[in-house]
């Protein structure tokens, strides 16, 4: 037994003195993991400089064919091949890194030898933090907007990727030069990750302009090229796919049949797009199977194959707040999070509710099914406070970016609950505590005439300030009441400016929007008073205007000044993104997001108004059905990226033989209608059926296809066909199979 304590206390003194013993070489930081790394272990060695921007706080070392991003806590005037000795401690990141609290220079000296990189070993950190050369074709060359801090941007295509470039001092004539030359660049390897440090892609820090050098200059100026017509850029368009399929597996966490899937493993999740429509269960183990992309800065698997296991592996969400969620460490994660409903919306395609927590905005959201009816959205008094669950949906993956908007995206109504319901403080019942508080006094007048008259002058008082916030409530809650209504913004807008103008006694105030747009009288005055301005500032941090007030200088600085201006911010932020959010959403309800055209639901409300309007003027007008022709094979043959594409050469093309009068809506599938609304017989409809038929004589060129279409159509005349929406559709879809028959009928003959 004493042989055993000796033993362990040796172990124990071993280990003590290895956490205290600073790491000599770039080699045993790398041997560690990131769990070692985040205990922050002492480190001391010699390295040369290959990169670096203190504006920027980077700095890249290399030693002995191995290099490491040092964060660099001081200011130290260095240079590139510099030989410095660095005293940190490590942290972890996607890799192990070094945070520099001591940087001593030793002397002058020169870089290492570049090392050739392909993308390939940049992508899987074979090269990370080493002086490489790449070559490539610069296809953007832009001066940064923070040009004084943050470097200059390449995009340069290589053989199997892109790679951003950051260039250090380099001017607008010299990025000029650049575009579409193939060039040799020289510098530091890196890897963009988003919060979750997973990589999304690669980057090369550059030190300064002459580290690039150009092989080929471009054949001609992209500003001397022909002038291409808009509708015809696509034909400059090609690409080569070398993307690997790879395999996922994980719990299923949110399901949208023929959309979307989202796995979860452990910490690490996956967006999914896919068109599986099987049944599937979330909470169940799932394999998918695709090919990986970077959309808008996120990892994504896409063109993806889903297969339920059935196995049951549920995932409990994670209970977070609203800060840890702006933080963009849970992409893609279920998690659970609490807020107080500010408004709720219907939409065509999706069901919003806009929450509010600490003061910020973000909206928890339910995507109706492709197929069948939505759920019934689910009642919740405004002002309740909920808990929702759902997947953290994010609008930027960069984990140095604080407070990212996000939303959460609920895989139905259970999704969300109420904690709390609405306060009791609400202006009627302040006004009933003020009647009774009057009545009292009233009753007090026994106390004598003294009190009598001083009890007064206190009533007439606090009844004065009682009004004025009663008065200032009503303002708000009618203009709460507007911004859920219909009423127009700009007309909101001069609410808010008027209510901000009334809670300042009467000063001047205007706002002015981000489109240019003014309200409110500006004074011809205005250098004479002291004027005070807040921003207003959507719940993404894009600015949406300014709000503005003009005080006499005589008049002291009150808190109350700056509160009310912050009252009539909120309110025009709530107001100028719930109309914006609005237009989104009657957008998505009335247009097919393939084709952009009319959806069904809109034909069908213009075929009402149409049937309505022909009622009260004794006129006519004509119903076209179309359905086309042998789209199925093209879907067969050369699947649905290419019978996408198709149906919207074929909407296009379509919607030019129309008048302007006249509607072509999507009902669905290869399935199209026409309203034709001013005819005077069934001849004039006729003739506008000749055009939609004879415009499918040309091919359509799709990609490197040329595809011949056809479509069968069929014709109903109001009144003669049908009286009701019902009834003329019913007519023009008989008509169509009447066509569709007969063609069938015909090639059976010829065959």
């Amino acid at each position: 037994m004493k042989r055993l304590f000796a033993a362990i206390f040796v172990v124990l003194g071993s280990a003590a003195m290895a956490w205290s013993t600073p790491l000599t070489t770039l080699h045993a930081v790398h041997t560690l993991t990131n769990a070692e790394a985040n205990q922050g272990l002492p480190v001391t060695f010699e390295a040369t400089v290959t990169y670096i921007n203190l504006d920027m706080y980077t700095l890249f070392v290399q030693d002995n064919g191995e290099g490491i991003y040092v964060y660099p806590d001081v200011k130290s005037e260095l240079l590139p091949g510099d030989r410095v000795l660095v005293r940190g401690t490590t942290q972890g990141s996607l890799r192990p890194i070094v945070n520099g609290k001591s940087l001593t220079f030793i002397r002058h000296g020169s870089l290492p030898k570049a090392v050739p990189a392909t993308y390939e070993d940049m992508i899987h950190l074979r090269r990370d933090s080493l002086l490489v050369t790449v070559r490539g074709v610069v296809r953007t060359a832009d001066q940064s907007v923070l040009s004084v801090l943050k470097p200059s941007d390449l995009l340069l295509l290589t053989t199997a990727g892109y790679v951003e470039v950051e260039v250090d001092s380099i001017s607008s004539q010299e990025l000029a030069e650049l575009l579409d030359a193939e060039v040799e660049i020289t510098g530091v390897a890196g890897g963009q990750f988003d919060g979750k440090m997973q990589m999304r892609g690669v980057i090369l820090s550059v030190s300064s302009p002459a580290s690039i050098r150009i092989l080929k200059r471009a054949a001609t100026s992209p500003w001397t090229l022909p002038i291409t017509s808009m509708d015809q850029i696509i034909t400059g368009y090609h690409i080569t796919d070398h993307t690997s399929r790879i395999h996922v597996h994980g719990t299923i966490t949110y399901y949208l049949p023929g959309v979307s899937v989202v796995l979860q493993d452990g910490a690490k999740s996956v967006w999914i797009a896919t068109r599986v429509h099987d049944p599937m269960q979330i909470g169940d183990i799932a394999d998918a199977t695709g090919f990986p992309e970077v959309r808008n800065g996120f990892l994504a698997l896409t063109r993806a194959e889903v297969k339920d296991t059935y196995a049951r592996a549920p995932i409990e969400p994670l209970v977070a707040t609203r800060k840890e969620l702006t933080a963009s460490h849970h992409i893609i994660d279920l998690v659970s999070v609490e807020g107080k409903i500010v408004t709720a919306a219907r939409g065509g395609m999706e069901d919003a509710y806009e929450l509010s927590a600490n003061g910020q905005l973000f909206a928890a959201v339910y995507r109706h099914p492709l197929l069948g009816s939505p759920l019934p959205m689910k009642e919740i008094p405004v002002g309740s406070m909920v808990r929702v669950t759902g997947i953290c949906i994010t609008e930027d993956s960069n984990p140095y970016n604080s407070n990212v908007a996000f939303d959460i995206l609920m895989r139905n109504f259970d999704d969300i609950t109420v904690v709390a319901k609405p306060s009791p403080v609400n202006t009627r019942n302040l006004i009933l505590a003020v009647i009774v508080l009057l009545l009292a006094v009233i009753a007090a007048g026994g106390w004598g005439w003294i009190m009598m008259k001083k009890v007064h002058r206190q009533t007439v008082a606090m009844a004065a300030r009682t009004e004025a916030e009663a008065a200032m409530e009503r303002r708000r809650s009618r203009i709460l009441i507007d911004i859920n209504g219909s009423r127009p913004l700009i007309a909101i807008m001069e609410q808010v400016v008027e209510m901000v103008s009334f809670g300042l006694n009467g000063a001047p105030c205007w706002c002015s929007l981000a489109d240019g747009t003014a309200i409110g009288e500006r004074p011809c005055d205005e250098k004479t008073l002291r004027i005070l301005q807040k921003l207003i500032a959507g719940r993404s941090g894009t600015m949406l205007g300014t709000l503005f007030a003009g005080l006499d200088p005589a008049h002291p600085a009150l808190e109350s000044d700056s509160e009310a201006l912050s009252a009539g911010v909120r309110l025009a932020t709530l107001a100028v993104e719930t109309r914006r959010l609005y237009s989104d959403l009657r957008r998505r309800s009335e247009y097919d997001l393939l084709t952009e055209i009319p959806n069904r639901f809109a034909m069908e409300k213009r075929l009402i108004k149409l049937i309505a309007d022909a009622r009260q003027y004794a006129s006519v007008f004509g119903l076209i059905y179309i359905d086309l022709d042998r789209f199925k094979p093209i879907n067969d043959r050369y699947g649905h990226h290419i019978g996408d594409l198709y149906l919207q050469a074929v909407a296009e093309r379509m919607a030019r033989q129309l008048r302007g009068g006249d509607m072509l809506a999507r009902l669905g599938g290869d399935e199209f209608a026409a309203l034709v609304s001013v005819v005077n017989n069934r001849a004039d409809v006729e003739e506008a059926a000749n055009r939609l038929e004879r415009c499918f004589d040309e091919p359509f060129t799709v990609e490197e296809y040329s595809l011949r279409g056809a479509a069968s159509l069929g014709i109903a005349l109001y009144p003669t066909d049908g009286a009701t929406k019902d009834s003329l559709l019913s007519a023009a879809d008989a008509a169509m199979y009447a066509v569709k028959n007969r063609k069938k009928q015909l090639e059976i003959l010829v065959a």
